[in-house]
Formats: structure tokens, C-alpha cells, sequence
């Protein structure tokens, strides 16, 4: 007789894996799509300030400058920096220089007393930020001072619209962040949610098509 070889079977994969096997393939398949989505929106906010909020100044700090975390937009009046005086006088020229993640102006300061700082700038994904902060001017004697403005200075002529104040950001999140920039949360939001719903319908997909041939 025929010797008849027979094949041992190999048992079937236990489900559990196969369900451990979906699992990860939708939490990438989610990662993929929330992911590449958060940076997009993400605005610029602002890192540090010279002078510093709140700081006390005793000599000419010649300029008056900003820090964001990102690279800001060299647009048309989209970067604006005003010093106003406890006089209610505008201090300086006007004109603010954007420099990668950074902006200034050039400033002389006047009368003794708190100074506020107004600015606006744009931030890299196209959307204009915008805040204030102040700082306290107690000069040494001998100190030349300037004796401001009615107006804001005029750069080439054109005086910019003044930066709209936003109301203080926490600072463990993003200090100096407008109020446009933090609308920024809901459009987020939107992101995940959307990422999470599509990664379910996926997931009931596949465990249908898992247990129809099961």
C-alpha cells in the first residue's frame, strides 16, 4: 500500500491577534491623519520681548523688539510695533523691522513712566497675531529724551493702523497670543475629531469584513 503522507495543520491564527494586528493598523492609520493636520493651523506666538514685560529700563533702549516662535511674513503693514508713553504719546519712527521669528522698531523714549507696547505681525501659516505688553521707563539723569507724538509715526509717510490689544494669554500656554490666533483651538479640535471618527468607521470596516470571513 501507499504510504500516504498527511500534512499537519497549522492552527488558525487566534483571533486576538488578528484583532491586536487592526488595532494597530487604525491607530496609524489615525496618527497619519491628525497629525500632518495640527502644524497646519498652528499660528505663531510670542516668546520673549525686549524689553521684557514689566521690566524697569534706566537708559535708552534704542529699539523696541519682539520674538515669536516661528518665522514671521514680510507682508505689506503686516508687521506694526507702537510705543505709546504714560503721556498718551506715540514714541519712535513708525517703521518695524521683520527679521526671521523676530520684528523691531527704532525708539527713543520721552516722559518717565509706564510705556505700552502695541504690535501685530504675521505670523508663517498667513494669519496676523497680535498683543501688548508694558514696561516701566525710570531714566538716569543726563538721559536725552524725545518728546513723542499725537500720532504714530508715519514709515515713508503712511502711518499704520494701530495693532487691536488681545487680552492676556496664560502663560503656560501661549503668551501673547491674540485672540485670533487662539480660534486657532477650535479649528484644531475640528482636526482630531474628524481624524478620530474616520479611524472608527475604519475600524468597524475591518472587523466587519474580519468576521464576515471568520
Amino acid at each position: 500500500m501507499r504510504a500516504v503522507s498527511r500534512r499537519r495543520a497549522h492552527p488558525a491564527e487566534p483571533r486576538s491577534a488578528r484583532v491586536s494586528g487592526i488595532a494597530l493598523l487604525v491607530a496609524a492609520s489615525a496618527a497619519l491623519v491628525v497629525v500632518p493636520a495640527l502644524p497646519a493651523s498652528a499660528h505663531n506666538y510670542l516668546v520673549s520681548s525686549t524689553p521684557a514685560e514689566d521690566a524697569v529700563v534706566t537708559e535708552q533702549p534704542g529699539t523696541v523688539s519682539l520674538e515669536t516662535n516661528d518665522d514671521l511674513l514680510e507682508v505689506e503693514d503686516g508687521a506694526v510695533i507702537q510705543v505709546r508713553g504714560p503721556d498718551g504719546r506715540f514714541y519712535g519712527d513708525g517703521c518695524t523691522a521683520v527679521a526671521g521669528a523676530s520684528a523691531e522698531t527704532q525708539v527713543v523714549l520721552g516722559a518717565p513712566g509706564e510705556y505700552t507696547v502695541g504690535w501685530k505681525v504675521v505670523s508663517t501659516d498667513g494669519h496676523p497675531i497680535s498683543g501688548t505688553w508694558a514696561f516701566t521707563w525710570q531714566p538716569v539723569d543726563g538721559i536725552a529724551l524725545a518728546e513723542g507724538s499725537d500720532e504714530p509715526g508715519a514709515c515713508g509717510g503712511t502711518s499704520a493702523a494701530a495693532p487691536e490689544a488681545s487680552a492676556p494669554a496664560d502663560e503656560s500656554d501661549a503668551p501673547g497670543e491674540s485672540s485670533e490666533a487662539a480660534s486657532a483651538a477650535p479649528t484644531d479640535a475640528l482636526w482630531i475629531v474628524g481624524g478620530v471618527l474616520l479611524a472608527a468607521v475604519a475600524a468597524i470596516v475591518t472587523w466587519l469584513v474580519v468576521r464576515r470571513r471568520a
